[in-house]
């Protein structure tokens, strides 16, 4: 045979073989044999086109494939390097495996989902696996990079938090549209906090209602869950320093070690919130005499009188209590909407709280004073505990002697208390700023007095976490202080709505706060095309 017509006939044997190659792909691409298309490898170049009987095929060459697309989230990945290939989808057999033993969380939460084998601490590797692991020392704790390449996944952080959110990467690509694209993602949050607040002193949700949204939460990557629950109307954890002011409708500690064991799994910090020197009627039902009342003798609605040591040890007793059931790392302080602050003449309408002023602080100590020495105090009391403090925003009073603790950080929630200061004062302090702007962020039922239900497409298209208070933006510099922000229900009406309704009121907000706390700019998709990825993810 001459060359020229053995270079022809060996042309046609290659031709013949790529035939057959891309009429296996199509089958399996079609649905047929979805096993076979799973565990296929990534399709490096120079592999092989056949495999053996029984086995899984490898892809064919890369250059056989379009370049991926990036995944499809809520919230956006921050970056995505496209690739060509299969890229990667669950199979029956496929494997999860760790490199490290602090890991298993993590891998066998993944492997149920997609209903693959967890196989634990692994060095050999197979086509199908999933492997996540520990690299990176020193970045961000809640970044990770996820490769998809040669058949597999592996995802890695520089901690376990990063890693766990890989997964919901993995997750959602999966349940959106069945495939994990090839490339590399690499992602980590714009903002360390991201929350949702639920309050559970004016509506006793259900233990397994809560448990719903700490699964969804974790699956959005959102890192906080707030808990109010001791307010004018009821005290909702059981309590053992004062089970008289439990009311009837509550959480046992057992249910709520639950729910934080659940929460801890999906890197999700529960922080807890009893509220003073305001909101304590449940308390004050069960304690008349710690109650505030005015010159004439008329008890103030919500508010102790924080010139009686005794208001003082029972508020400690509580907070040093729940200390031991809400053992990570930050605290909700309250300090919000003290009633004796909101009269034109506070030392004169409550004189018990002048004197205790100066007698503390001097001939010119006020009852603002007071109330920042209270504030101050109960910090103290959480600090100990070696905790983080929040306090809302109106707890931090204007004019006083003293000031409230260095440590505090500010959750600023509305402009519009007596002597209202806007967010740049704190920032301009150094301050630290958590965001919950109630023009944007406060689900609160009945929508009383100008509140109405937050719209996703609102804080999609309009709320950024500079957008502290109302609708105007802090300036550029303060971005760094701003630690993140936090969604909020709360439940002034609580028939207004049933837990169903409150969960659907609230699903598309808290996926575009989860968008804009995470993804710093302008989000990669429209509202239209966010919501229609919503309803395909969920």
């Amino acid at each position: 045979m001459s060359q020229h017509r053995r270079r022809t006939a060996a042309r046609q044997v290659k031709r013949k073989r790529a035939i057959v190659v891309a009429a296996v792909a199509g089958t399996v691409v079609a649905g047929v044999g979805v096993g076979v298309w799973a565990s296929s490898g990534g399709g490096s170049p120079g592999g092989s086109d056949v495999a053996s009987v029984g086995d899984s095929p490898s892809p064919s060459p890369t250059r056989d494939y379009p370049l991926s697309k990036a995944p499809q989230t809520i919230p956006a990945v921050r970056s995505h390097t496209p690739a060509h290939g299969p890229g990667w989808r669950p199979a029956s057999g496929d494997r999860v495996v760790i490199t490290d033993p602090g890991l298993a969380d993590e891998g066998k939460l993944i492997a149920g989902e997609l209903g693959l084998t967890y196989a634990g601490q692994k060095k050999d590797v197979r086509a199908g696996d999933v492997r996540l692991a520990l690299g990176g020392k020193g970045g961000n704790p809640e970044s990770y990079t996820m490769t998809v390449r040669d058949g597999r996944v592996d995802i890695s952080g520089p901690a376990d938090a990063g890693v766990f959110y890989g997964t919901r990467t993995l997750k959602q690509e999966v349940h959106g549209g069945g495939t994990a694209p090839e490339g590399v993602v690499k992602d980590e949050p714009a903002k360390p906090v991201r929350g949702f607040m639920l309050d559970i002193a004016r509506k006793p949700f259900s233990e397994t209602w809560i448990e719903d949204r700490v699964r969804e939460l974790g699956d959005l990557k959102f890192n906080e869950l707030g808990l109010h629950f001791s307010d004018d109307q009821a005290f909702r954890i059981q309590s053992t320093t004062h089970p008289e002011i439990v009311s009837k409708d509550h959480l046992t500690k057992a249910q709520v070690k639950k729910i934080i064991d659940l929460a801890a799994a999906r890197h999700i910090t529960v922080v807890p919130e009893i509220d003073s020197p305001g909101h304590l009627g449940a308390v004050i039902a069960a304690h008349p005499d710690l109650q505030l009342r005015n010159a004439s003798g008329t008890p103030t609605r919500g508010a102790i009188d924080i010139s009686n040591p005794a208001s003082a040890k029972i508020v400690d007793d509580l907070l040093n209590e729940y200390s031991g059931l809400f053992t990570q790392k930050q605290w909700h302080l309250g300090g919000d909407e003290y009633q004796a602050l909101t009269v034109s003449d506070p030392e004169s309408s409550y004189p018990q709280l002048a004197s205790a002023a100066r007698k503390a602080y001097g001939p010119d100590g006020s009852v603002a004073d007071l109330a920042t020495g209270w504030l101050n105090d109960r910090a103290a009391t959480v600090r100990a505990h070696d905790r983080t403090m929040r306090a809302w925003n109106d707890g931090f009073l204007r004019g006083t002697s003293i000031q409230p603790a260095k440590d505090l950080q500010v959750a600023y929630w509305t402009g519009k208390e007596i002597g209202a200061r806007p967010p740049a004062e704190y920032l301009s302090a150094g301050r630290k700023v958590l965001n919950y702007n109630d023009e944007y962020l406060y689900y609160v039922l009945g929508e009383p007095q100008t509140f109405v239900y937050p719209t996703g497409q609102r804080i999609y298209e309009q709320w950024t976490p500079r957008v502290i208070r109302g609708t105007d933006p802090v300036p550029a510099r303060y971005d760094d202080q701003i630690l993140g922000g936090s969604f909020a229900v709360w439940c002034d009406f609580p028939n207004a709505q049933t837990e169903a309704q409150v969960a659907s009121g609230i699903r598309m907000p808290l996926r575009a706060t989860v968008q804009k706390l995470w993804y710093p700019g302008q989000p990669p998709l429209s509202w239209d095309q966010f919501r229609q990825l919503a309803n395909r993810l969920d």
